[in-house]
Protein backbone atom coordinates (compact mmCIF):
# COMPACT_ATOMS: atom_id res chain seq x y z
CA UNK A 1 0.00 0.00 0.00
CA UNK A 2 1.34 3.48 -0.72
CA UNK A 3 0.77 6.66 0.82
CA UNK A 4 0.92 9.91 -0.36
CA UNK A 5 0.61 12.96 2.24
CA UNK A 6 0.72 16.09 1.20
CA UNK A 7 1.27 19.84 3.02
CA UNK A 8 2.15 23.21 2.04
CA UNK A 9 -1.46 24.81 2.21
CA UNK A 10 -2.05 27.74 3.45
CA UNK A 11 -4.25 31.24 3.52
CA UNK A 12 -2.71 33.31 0.66
CA UNK A 13 -3.11 36.91 -0.30
CA UNK A 14 -4.36 36.95 -4.34
CA UNK A 15 -0.79 37.53 -6.41
CA UNK A 16 1.09 35.46 -3.75
CA UNK A 17 3.01 31.96 -3.83
CA UNK A 18 2.81 28.56 -2.30
CA UNK A 19 4.71 25.31 -3.17
CA UNK A 20 2.82 22.09 -2.15
CA UNK A 21 4.48 19.09 -1.28
CA UNK A 22 3.54 15.60 -1.84
CA UNK A 23 6.05 12.98 0.21
CA UNK A 24 5.34 9.23 -1.30
CA UNK A 25 5.87 6.22 0.98
CA UNK A 26 7.41 4.36 -2.19
CA UNK A 27 10.02 5.04 -4.47
CA UNK A 28 8.32 7.49 -7.67
CA UNK A 29 10.42 5.52 -10.08
CA UNK A 30 7.41 3.25 -9.53
CA UNK A 31 4.81 5.19 -10.66
CA UNK A 32 3.70 5.91 -14.62
CA UNK A 33 2.41 8.92 -13.44
CA UNK A 34 2.37 11.67 -10.81
CA UNK A 35 -0.31 14.81 -10.43
CA UNK A 36 -1.93 17.36 -8.36
CA UNK A 37 -5.68 17.15 -8.58
CA UNK A 38 -7.96 20.14 -6.84
CA UNK A 39 -11.65 20.18 -5.72
CA UNK A 40 -13.92 23.32 -4.51
CA UNK A 41 -16.81 23.02 -2.49
CA UNK A 42 -19.76 21.67 -4.43
CA UNK A 43 -17.30 21.05 -7.59
CA UNK A 44 -15.29 17.77 -9.17
CA UNK A 45 -12.26 17.05 -8.55
CA UNK A 46 -10.17 18.49 -11.47
CA UNK A 47 -6.64 17.57 -12.88
CA UNK A 48 -4.40 20.58 -12.08
CA UNK A 49 -0.98 19.44 -13.47
CA UNK A 50 0.84 15.93 -13.92
CA UNK A 51 4.13 14.84 -14.13
CA UNK A 52 4.78 11.41 -16.34
CA UNK A 53 7.60 8.91 -15.22
CA UNK A 54 9.65 10.95 -18.13
CA UNK A 55 9.48 13.89 -17.11
CA UNK A 56 7.23 15.16 -19.12
CA UNK A 57 4.34 17.30 -17.68
CA UNK A 58 0.77 18.60 -18.42
CA UNK A 59 -1.15 22.23 -17.48
CA UNK A 60 -4.59 22.61 -16.60
CA UNK A 61 -5.31 25.87 -19.14
CA UNK A 62 -6.24 27.73 -16.26
CA UNK A 63 -2.82 27.23 -14.13
CA UNK A 64 -0.36 27.36 -17.41
CA UNK A 65 2.07 29.67 -16.66
CA UNK A 66 1.33 29.77 -13.12
CA UNK A 67 2.00 26.62 -11.55
CA UNK A 68 4.80 23.83 -12.30
CA UNK A 69 4.73 20.32 -10.87
CA UNK A 70 8.35 18.36 -10.58
CA UNK A 71 9.62 15.74 -8.88
CA UNK A 72 12.89 15.09 -6.77
CA UNK A 73 13.08 11.49 -7.43
CA UNK A 74 15.91 10.58 -4.29
CA UNK A 75 13.59 12.34 -2.19
CA UNK A 76 10.65 10.68 -3.02
CA UNK A 77 8.57 13.66 -3.35
CA UNK A 78 6.59 16.06 -6.19
CA UNK A 79 6.13 19.76 -5.80
CA UNK A 80 3.83 22.19 -7.05
CA UNK A 81 4.52 25.65 -7.15
CA UNK A 82 2.06 27.83 -7.60
CA UNK A 83 2.49 31.80 -8.41
CA UNK A 84 0.16 34.67 -9.21
CA UNK A 85 -2.43 33.07 -7.06
CA UNK A 86 -6.17 33.85 -7.60
CA UNK A 87 -9.66 33.57 -5.57
CA UNK A 88 -10.17 30.89 -8.53
CA UNK A 89 -7.57 28.82 -6.80
CA UNK A 90 -9.12 28.01 -3.92
CA UNK A 91 -9.59 24.45 -3.15
CA UNK A 92 -8.50 21.15 -1.24
CA UNK A 93 -5.67 20.02 -3.71
CA UNK A 94 -5.01 16.13 -3.59
CA UNK A 95 -1.79 14.33 -5.25
CA UNK A 96 -2.25 11.34 -6.95
CA UNK A 97 -0.07 8.53 -8.05
CA UNK A 98 -0.70 5.69 -10.39
CA UNK A 99 1.37 2.51 -11.44
CA UNK A 100 0.70 1.14 -14.92
CA UNK A 101 -2.16 -1.32 -14.86
CA UNK A 102 -2.95 -0.76 -11.18
CA UNK A 103 -5.79 2.36 -9.62
CA UNK A 104 -4.53 5.56 -8.42
CA UNK A 105 -3.32 6.72 -5.40
CA UNK A 106 -4.60 9.27 -3.40
CA UNK A 107 -3.35 11.39 -0.66
CA UNK A 108 -5.49 13.40 2.26
CA UNK A 109 -5.57 16.88 0.67
CA UNK A 110 -4.25 20.52 1.66
CA UNK A 111 -6.29 23.19 1.83
CA UNK A 112 -4.97 26.49 -0.18
CA UNK A 113 -7.06 29.38 0.23
CA UNK A 114 -7.01 32.59 -1.79
CA UNK A 115 -8.40 35.29 -0.18
CA UNK A 116 -7.53 39.44 0.66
Amino acid sequence: QVQLVESGGDLVQPGGSLRLTCAASASIRDFYVMGWYRQAPGKQRDVVAQVFEDGYSTYADSVKGRFTISRDVPKNTVYLEMNSLEPADTAVYYCSARRLGENSYWGQGTQVTVSS
